[in-house]
């Protein structure tokens, strides 16, 4: 590669980190909002989150086209051929955090048309872990930093620990009164989209462990069984 070729190839890895990084600053905004929307029962917010989606699918499909323009005509060998690859598949999954936003936005909007269910438990926690494991795992592929990504597989578990205790406060709700059955249920799908949220942060660290070490951690079980 000449020197100008060489100039030009990393300034189109910049753009991809950059614009990962905005796509990622959104979704995390999304996940907060959605949230605010739920909690100070403010229905306008939900409607922000659900027009600001088309950003998000907008950037989405910038980076993709960058990330085909780079492979098709940089021919990227190793690390930086893992780095375009983790790229293609973190945009994926901001995209479906993104989305996931929405759905919660939208189950907070209905739930302001009706009287709170007490206390919203400690669904506002769960966004508050699920927003940090996004934003960790975010961090560890700027920084390339394959331990933090590991803190994230690890956090995941105290996620999940509390979306049970949340899902089964729900379900006391639901067999106390009937009358609680139809908000219940919608604060049980607000938590299974924060924990899916945790899933996608997951899928986000996996691939950083990969780029820098050329290691897959996913699917352990699977693994262990084929061998």
């Amino acid at each position: 590669m000449s020197s100008h070729t060489d100039k030009a190839f990393e300034s189109d890895l910049r753009l991809v980190r950059e614009k990962l990084l905005a796509m990622g600053a959104k979704v995390e905004e999304q996940i907060a909002k959605s949230m605010r929307s739920l909690t100070d029962r403010d229905s306008e917010l939900g409607e922000q989150v659900k027009e600001a989606d088309v950003e998000i699918n907008r950037l989405e499909v910038d980076i993709d086209e960058l990330c085909r323009k780079i492979l098709a005509l940089r021919q990227p060998a190793a690390s930086d051929l893992r780095l375009i690859t983790t790229a293609l598949k973190i945009v994926t999954d901001l995209e479906r955090i993104g989305d996931l936003a929405v759905n919660i936005a939208e189950r907070a909007m209905d739930l302001n048309q009706a009287p709170p269910l007490a206390a919203y438990v400690d669904l506002p926690r769960l966004a508050e872990l699920a927003q940090e494991q996004v934003k960790k795992a975010l961090d560890s592929f700027v920084r390339a930093d394959p331990d933090e990504a590991q803190e994230v597989l690890a956090g995941d578990d105290h996620l999940d620990d509390l979306f049970v205790k949340i899902f089964n406060e729900l379900l006391a709700f639901m067999m106390e009164d009937s009358r609680n059955i139809r908000r219940a249920t919608s604060l049980v799908s607000i938590c299974k989209h924060l924990e899916r949220i945790g899933d996608h942060a997951v899928n986000v660290a996996e691939m950083v462990i990969y780029m820098v070490r050329g290691t897959d951690v996913r699917h352990p079980r699977s693994r262990a069984v084929e061998s």
